[in-house]
């Protein structure tokens, strides 16, 4: 089997790299990306059971695992629903499907997005991981337009072991991660 782009990249180029930028003294100290969580909120759709299969189905051909569906955990009138409705379908990539996934999104999904200017450098939360809202699935290209029954977004969340957002934002960068260049005051 064929170890991945990024996971190779990341042994030979990034980890030197990162070591002289942030003086670490040996190469596990550098941070690496853990896992790759995909969620996609679907309770405002509990009621249709097609728009949930058919996120699983894409949810699965852009992730190349079988998603889980979440189910609410309480029932919230002001949004009608019931404990134990589906409300999410989600998936938690390791590894090498980790690096395929994420190889896909900064080279082919990211630079489908119409009128793109990079990504929210704002989406660390303060323990070095980075989460990204897509607004459309169909960014993907391992999705058909034909086919789409409901067009939803996505939440994509990176978790590295990163200690700062700075140390975070230094490997996604090195990765290739299309960060956007902060507004001027």
């Amino acid at each position: 089997m064929v170890e991945p782009r990024l996971k190779t990249k990341f042994r030979e180029e990034i980890v030197p790299a990162m070591m002289s930028d942030f003086g670490y003294k040996n190469p596990h100290q550098v941070p690496r990306v853990l896992k790759i969580s995909v969620n996609q909120g679907l309770g405002r759709f509990h009621d249709d059971v097609k728009v949930f299969d058919a996120a699983a189905v894409e949810v699965g051909l852009i992730t190349g695992q079988k998603p889980v569906v979440t189910r609410a955990k309480r029932s919230v009138a002001g949004f009608k629903i019931r404990e134990g409705m589906p409300a999410a379908v989600r998936v938690t990539l390791r590894r090498d499907r980790m690096y395929e996934f994420l190889d896909r999104l900064i080279s082919f999904a990211l630079p489908r997005i119409r009128d793109f200017r990079g990504v929210n450098p704002d989406g660390f939360d303060g323990h070095g991981n980075y989460t990204l809202g897509i607004t459309e699935q169909i960014i993907f290209p391992e999705i058909d337009y034909d086919k789409v029954v409901k067009i939803t977004g996505m939440n994509v969340t990176i978790v590295t072991d990163a200690r700062t957002d700075e140390e975070a934002h230094a490997l996604l960068t090195y990765f290739g991660m299309p960060f956007a260049e902060p507004a001027a005051a």
